[in-house]
């Protein structure tokens, strides 16, 4: 599975940046986000953050993809981790938003349950592996932050025995589009403000941590 996008993976995270408007109260919580990072990255040069959701599907693949572009974009040694209260798959609709603003999908392992993808863009130095998993799943580097993007996850999860702090960072699911004919649009809105959200969050940790 190979993307055939003409925007930029760059482009689109700097116009997000610009284009989405967050509250005070956002911003207030997504700095806090950023000083935790930036606190534990000037400790140990290195942090792990990892993005959990229910099902590891939508938001939570959304949170890391973007994570690990910003990583590179920003040149911060941050690794990029997701993962759910259960094991569902990385949904279509998900993959194909993040194909159109110009990532690079390939399929590593072939399942129809959940297939894994080896995920890069246009200059990447390296790729990440995205499929869905449980956040302990001995993929995911710890200790991490944990940031939770929905509500179910912030409530299934009450104790996560290996994060050094856990933030609470929900999106709207786009779930509900499915099958209709907003569905490309809610994709690409939620897209979006993930990836302006998580541009303010590794701005700011380059800001506090330099």
């Amino acid at each position: 599975m190979v993307h055939t996008s003409s925007i930029s993976t760059e482009n689109f995270f700097k116009e997000a940046n610009k284009k989405v408007s967050l509250t005070d109260d956002r911003k207030t919580l997504l700095l806090r986000i950023s000083e935790s990072i930036a606190k534990e990255y000037t400790k140990n040069e290195v942090v792990n953050i990892n993005f959990i959701c229910t099902h590891n599907s939508r938001r939570s693949q959304l949170g890391q993809v973007w994570a690990f572009f910003a990583a590179q974009f920003f040149d911060l040694n941050i690794n990029a981790l997701s993962g759910g209260t259960e094991v569902t798959a990385f949904y279509r609709n998900t993959v194909k938003t993040l194909q159109k603003v110009g990532f690079d999908f390939k399929i590593e392992d072939f399942s129809h349950q959940n297939p894994k993808y080896i995920i890069s863009f246009d200059g990447s130095k390296k790729s990440i592996l995205g499929f869905s998993k449980r956040f302990d799943d001995p993929i995911n580097k710890d200790p991490f932050i944990a940031i939770t993007t929905c509500n179910n996850a912030d409530a299934n999860c009450p104790f996560i025995p290996t994060a050094l702090e856990r933030f609470h960072l929900p999106f709207v699911d786009p779930k509900a589009s499915d099958g209709t004919k907003a569905q490309e649009e809610t994709y690409l809105k939620t897209n979006q403000q993930i990836a302006a959200e998580v541009y303010f969050i590794f701005e700011n940790v380059e800001k506090l941590a330099r």
